[in-house]
This record gives structure tokens, sequence and C-alpha cells, in this order.
């Protein structure tokens, strides 16, 4: 197990420099794919030994890169290494949650946006997922109980969430992407869904504002390519640094008051509230 771990953590830097992400962090995981590889114990064993706290002591890996062991370890994938290969299919991802299936996972997806297990329990805490058709208050408290049960053995106990980037830096952030994904500035990677011709299309971003990660694509939904908004639709990763993560879609409003304008989903009051002070990011 180490060995395949250390060769997804390398993996994962030579994506992140293929990528111009920010070299310290392709180099990050080349140490933790050092230090794994040259442990005699088996991760699993620290793991279940001593939980994520115990990957966090071993020399050069911090909280994030404890979680993404821990995560390779308890379910077998890696869903920041799939999203930068392009293989990432989060309608599967989340039908693996006891009580969802495929159905099911594709609704959510549909109507939420979330792809990994992290932003999924994030909507079953705040209301969002029972608001989705099929789903209700009993079916989101079960999905809570199992997330919080399996994540626990990923990160640890569940922290309270460490906020969201603000508006203008998320829609500063869509615009540098759309920007420069339309100059053809960014390296691309070839989706697997949706993709039958295996078309490098799809461009990738890897910048920071002030302790904020982020890593922006466009969205490879069904729905996007349904209603032809996969050049429009963004979803943006942000990380800020102590594994607190999370994501978001930025699209352009079709009615109201924000008509025209770019709009980061679930955040609309915040977007008006500046447009109306005049403070315009798009």
């Amino acid at each position: 197990m180490n060995q395949a771990i250390a060769a997804r953590l390398r993996e994962a830097a030579a994506l992140l420099e293929a990528q111009d992400a920010e070299p310290f962090r392709a180099q990050a995981f080349r140490r933790a794919a050092d230090t794994v590889d040259g442990l005699v114990e088996s991760v699993a064993d620290i793991l279940a030994r001593e939980g994520p706290d115990g990957l966090q002591r071993l020399p050069g890996i911090g909280r994030g890169i404890a979680a993404a062991i821990a995560e390779m370890a308890v379910t077998g994938r890696w869903s920041r290494l799939e999203r930068l290969r392009g293989d990432l299919d989060p309608v599967h991802l989340l039908a693996t949650v006891p009580g969802l299936g495929p159905k099911l996972a594709a609704r959510i997806h549909d109507a939420l946006h979330v792809d990994t297990l992290e932003g999924l329990e994030a909507a079953a805490h705040d209301g969002r997922l029972e608001q989705v058709p099929g789903i209700g208050a009993r079916r989101a408290q079960a999905v809570r109980a199992v997330l919080g049960t399996l994540l626990a053995r990923i990160r640890g106990p569940r922290r309270p969430p460490g906020g969201a980037p603000p508006v203008r830096v998320l829609l500063e952030v869509d615009r540098e992407y759309r920007e420069r994904a339309a100059r053809g500035e960014l390296a691309t990677i070839a989706p697997k869904r949706f993709n039958p011709s295996g078309e490098r299309w799809l461009p990738v971003l890897h910048t920071t504002r002030g302790e904020w990660h982020f890593t922006v694509l466009f969205s490879n939904t069904a729905r996007a390519h349904e209603l032809g908004r996969t050049r429009d639709w963004v979803v943006v990763y942000h990380d800020d640094g102590d594994h607190h993560e999370g994501q978001c879609t930025v699209v352009t409003e079709i009615r109201g008051a924000l008509a025209g304008r770019r709009v980061v989903r679930g955040r609309e009051a915040e977007c008006l509230a500046m447009v109306a002070d005049g403070d315009d990011a798009t």
C-alpha cells in the first residue's frame, strides 16, 4: 500500500507541475511520497492505531496531505488526483454513499454541483441536501451520519467550517480563468466523462489569493452539456492551506437584477450587494 500511495503522490506532483501550479505544492507531495516510501509500517496501520493525527506526525506531512493519504488508505481512491487527471466521476463517487444510488447521486450533482464527499457533507449539514427532490430530512440525516463516520476516519472529527473566500475574490479568480482560457494560456486535460474522442479540451488553472489556493475548471457535468454552458459554468475549488476545502460554481445569471453578470451560485445576495455598492469584480 505504501508504494502505491507514494506513486500517486508523485503523480499528483508531476501533474501540478505540468499544469503550472505553484512549485511548492508539487514539492510538498514529493516530500510526503519520500516519507511514505521510507516507512517500515503501513500507513493503514498507523491510521488505524493513531488516526489522521498519527499521519501528521510523520516528517513532511501536514493536515491536507495526511487527509489525502487517509482517503487513499480508506477508500482506495483520491478525488483530487482524479480531478487533476480528468478522471473524476462525481456521480459514481456520490453513489458510493450508502442510501444514494446512481439516480439520486446524479440528481444531487445536477442540483448542488458538489463532487466531493466533503461537499456532500456540507450540503447535508446546511440544509441544501434535503431540498433535493427524493432526499428529504430523514435521508439527509442518514447521509450526515454515514459521512460523519467515514470522513472521521480520513480527517478526524468534523471541524467547524473554515469559511469561504470572499465573493469578490471568487469572481476575480473566475475572470482570470476565463480570460486565460480564451487566450489559450492554460494547460488542458482530457476529461473521461462526456468526451468520447479523448480530446484535451478542459483548461485548468491553479492560482492563489492570499492564504487561499484555487483549482479552477469549466463545468463538465451532464447538465452543463445539456444546456450548452460548458464554457460558461466555472467550478472553483478552494483550500485555505489548513485543509478547509470547498467548492462553488460561478455562472452568468440569466434573469433578475443580476442578469448578464457573473454570480457565485448560492451567494447571489452578496453579489447583488457588490453591484449595489458599485464594486463589480466581473
